[in-house]
């Protein structure tokens, strides 16, 4: 083929071209395929192409033209027969171009023929129009944009000659990540699918200075200190200073130091700062982030300090004046010269533990973020005096005491308390250690002293007893108790401990000590006049031996030989030998029932009106002017036991009942009886209950009972009749029915009873009841899958359902949406 079938073969080519030819092209009919033609490169003028070897080729020939015109060449290239790269220039920017390269022989003879579109780079953009510092670590440039063109890559040179590209698809585009304060060589090439175009003229351009980083704090409560590293470059910074709220007042600042001190500011509050610095050109650099700072909270002021009490521990509680109008919260911190400290976000705290005369020197101060406040003023505080000491009494003159105590410090007054034996008080304020009161004989006397100052009372102190002279016994009664024995019996003496009681006749001294006011002066002869003297005694103050003495005849004797003789069943006689002259005789029957008593001059007596089921000790008394004498030896007297008042038969299972009744007084042990037609029951007990079995249902038993007491009496008693309940149901069934209910059928125990029938699963409970005479109830609408529990229980005539009837367990299976098997699983007794 020789070499003007080139330009049919590249016309043909670039039809095919035309319809989706690859770019690599190869001549495939007539020609071998293993041709190869790519671009390696592109620029707006000129396209390097790229072919394999062919061999036996003395060289390449190149020809280009215009995708839209093949056949209207625009240049042509021969390259030797080593070459397998070349370069086709003279070109037009942002054209797309057909390439064909033709392997040629020595005789010019084409050996193989390859093709490919290509397109050249757009055109050589202008320089870039602005670029602008957005901070300082940002450029943003702005370019005409090239007809043609899919991207831009902008290229930066630094000092150090460092080239870096950025892709970019549009004006503007910013360029980050770039060195701060930096100066920056700058130009932008176009990009097509053929490639690139040559870069434009460069432009320079400098970052701005980096921003300071800023830190602050406030070393006082009305001012912040600010302060930044040096920024490289940097001859000068401004900052700006704003209270956090609306419509505050912008604080500006110029300095070349790298701290700045705001003073003049509000207490408590929050600033926000920011700043930026300044290059040697006079451009400003980028701002530094926000911070914000408080400033210290003013110094607090003490309100009041008192003394407080709390679980029995003392505390100096310091409340102060709270400043709300500040930002955020705030700690105080109570300070005393003694080192209690506490601490707290409200107005108050407590100091604790404090003793008594203790001085306190008191400082409040406040912190916030910023650190703290200035400590408040002080305020001396001194703490409730301590309880006076060393008490002592002095009987100055008769009837006049005089208690003394020991100086205490940071006193302003005392008060002594004197509380006398009899309950009797009476207090003494003074300045001084001392206070006079009355005491008499008779009297113990309790007596302590508190201290007052402005913070309190002194804790309770020392207790002082002192006890005067006892008086004589008043009141004194000397009665005979038996016939041989004085009871003797007088008011309390005051301020006696011990009494000595001495009796004396004619013939005997007869002696008794002891502490309380009563004395027994035994073995005396009957009808005998004694003289009997009291004489009080204490440890403290000895004995009163100025008492006066007491006559008195000893009572007459002990009734003896008593008999009980029962007339009924409520009336006994009392009869026994009278051994005394001119005696009244006294019957008395005591027992839990009361007293029952007769009065005789003789030697019998009845006594009547007794009560059932109670015991009674009966005795004989006689009286004389002298007194009483000693009772009779006591018999004992029994009434029968009395029947229950309440008795309740109560049904607990369908063969058992439980019988209880009330106390019956006086009863041991019950026997109770239920009798009827069908059979009868009967139980033996000490309670009050009896659980009774061969319950037969319904059916209606008598209810019998007899009580019996300890000695064996016995009472019988009767009571209203008892009808069990009516029998639980047998043979109960659970069946499945159509449209997903259940048939429950049982066989009844009559016809005269209404039946409930109760089905409990997991999720949903059902009932249904059935009429009187009715053997079966349908439950609609049942869940399937579930395990239900059955219980079917006749109805009592008030409506309730009988409670002992037994459970039986059924699971119910799903066919579908119907249901499934029913399951018998078992049964459960009632809970």
């Amino acid at each position: 083929m020789k070499w003007p079938a080139i330009f049919v073969l590249l016309s043909i080519c670039s039809q095919a071209a035309a319809q989706g030819c690859k770019k690599v092209g190869y001549y495939k009919d007539a020609l071998s395929s293993d041709f190869e033609v790519s671009v390696y490169s592109a620029t707006s003028k000129s396209v390097i192409l790229r072919w394999t070897r062919i061999y036996g080729a003395s060289s390449y020939k190149v020809i280009t033209a215009p995708q839209n015109s093949p056949g209207n060449p625009v240049g042509y290239a021969v390259f030797g027969p080593h070459r397998v790269m070349g370069t086709i220039n003279s070109l037009s920017p942002n054209i797309m171009y057909t390439f064909t390269v033709a392997a040629l022989d020595n005789a010019q003879e084409i050996l193989n023929i390859g093709t490919i579109d290509s397109s050249s780079a757009p055109e050589v953009m202008d320089p870039l129009r602005t670029v602008k510092s957005k901070d300082s670590k940002t450029f943003i440039v702005s370019f005409s944009l090239k007809t043609g063109a899919t991207s831009y890559i902008i290229r930066l040179q630094n000092p150090n000659r460092f080239i870096r590209e950025n892709i970019v698809s549009s004006s503007p585009a910013e360029i980050e990540s770039l060195d701060p304060y930096t100066k920056y060589s700058l130009s932008i090439v176009s990009v097509n699918s053929g490639g690139q175009s040559q870069p434009s003229s460069s432009v320079t351009a400098k970052t701005v200075l980096a921003p300071p980083q800023l830190s602050a704090s406030s070393p006082s409560n009305n001012s912040i200190t600010v302060s930044w590293a040096p920024v490289a470059n940097a001859v000068q910074y401004s900052l700006s200073l704003y209270k956090f709220v609306w419509n505050t007042t912008i604080i500006t600042h110029n300095t070349s130091n790298t701290n700045w001190i705001v003073s003049g500011l509000d207490m408590g509050s929050v600033y926000v700062i920011k700043g930026f610095a300044w290059d040697l050109e006079g451009r400003q650099g980028e701002d530094s982030l926000y911070i914000d700072q408080m400033t210290r909270p003013a110094m607090p002021s003490i309100a009041n300090v008192s003394m407080v009490m709390n679980n029995g521990s003392a505390g100096i509680s310091v409340s102060w004046e709270r400043d709300e109008g500040v930002f955020g919260s705030l700690q105080y911190h109570v300070m005393s010269d003694q080192n209690l400290t506490c601490n707290s976000t409200s107005s108050s705290c407590t100091l604790s533990p404090v003793g008594c005369g203790e001085v306190h020197t008191i400082r409040v101060s406040t912190s916030d973020e910023a650190g703290p406040s200035d400590p408040s003023g002080p305020v001396v505080f001194i703490t409730f005096p301590c309880p006076p000491q060393s008490l002592a009494v002095v009987e100055s003159t008769e009837g006049s005491c005089t208690l003394t105590w020991d100086t205490v410090t940071h006193v302003n007054s005392y008060t002594a308390f004197i509380k006398r034996g009899d309950g009797a008080e009476e207090s003494c304020n003074t300045t001084s250690r001392s206070c006079t009161y009355n005491c008499t004989c008779g009297h113990t006397y309790l007596m302590s002293v508190m201290a007052f100052n402005q913070a309190g009372s002194s804790p309770e102190g020392q207790v002082l007893n002192y006890t005067t002279l006892p008086c004589c016994p008043e009141g004194v009664s000397i009665s005979a108790v038996s016939t041989d024995t004085f009871e003797i019996t007088w008011t309390v003496s005051r301020g006696a401990e011990l009494y000595q009681t001495r009796a004396a006749d004619s013939s005997e001294v007869i002696l008794c000590n002891d502490t309380a006011p009563v004395c027994a002066l035994s073995d005396l002869s009957c009808d005998s006049s004694y003289s009997v003297v009291l004489t009080p005694c204490n440890d403290i103050s000895g004995c009163n031996r100025a008492c006066k003495a007491h006559t008195q005849i000893t009572a007459p004797c002990m009734p003896m030989n008593l008999m009980l003789t029962q007339r009924n069943s409520s009336c006994f006689s009392v009869s026994w030998t009278p051994n005394n002259r001119l005696a009244n005789y006294t019957v008395t029957a005591s027992g839990d029932d009361g007293t029952r008593t007769c009065n005789t001059d003789g030697n019998s007596c009845d006594i009547t009106d007794l009560p059932c089921g109670s015991n009674f000790e009966v005795s004989v008394i006689a009286t004389s002017p002298a007194g009483l004498g000693l009772p009779s030896y006591s018999e004992l007297l029994e009434t029968g036991p009395c029947c229950p008042v309440d008795q309740v038969v109560d049904q607990v299972t369908q063969a058992m009942s439980n019988v209880s009744w009330s106390p019956a007084k006086g009863a041991h042990t019950f026997i109770t009886s239920l009798t009827s037609t069908r059979g009868h029951a009967r139980c033996h007990t000490m309670d009050s209950h009896c659980l009774m079995g061969c319950i037969t249902c319904g059916t209606n038993y008598t209810v019998t009972m007899e009580a019996i007491s300890h000695s064996g009496r016995r009472s019988n008693c009767s009571y209203e009749g008892f009808s069990s309940s009516a029998c639980c149901p047998s043979g109960v069934r659970l069946y499945g029915m159509a449209h997903s209910s259940l048939r429950v059928h049982w066989r009844g125990a009559g016809s005269s009873h209404s039946y409930v029938t109760e089905l409990v699963g997991s999720r949903n409970n059902y009932t249904c009841t059935a009429s009187p005479g009715e053997s079966s109830c349908d439950v609609p609408n049942i869940q399937c899958g579930d395990v239900y529990t059955v219980v079917v229980a006749p109805l009592t005539p008030e409506g309730s359902k009988v409670l002992f009837c037994a459970q039986r367990i059924y699971s119910v299976s799903c066919a579908g949406s119907n249901l499934g098997t029913v399951i018998y699983r078992g049964k459960r007794s009632v809970d």
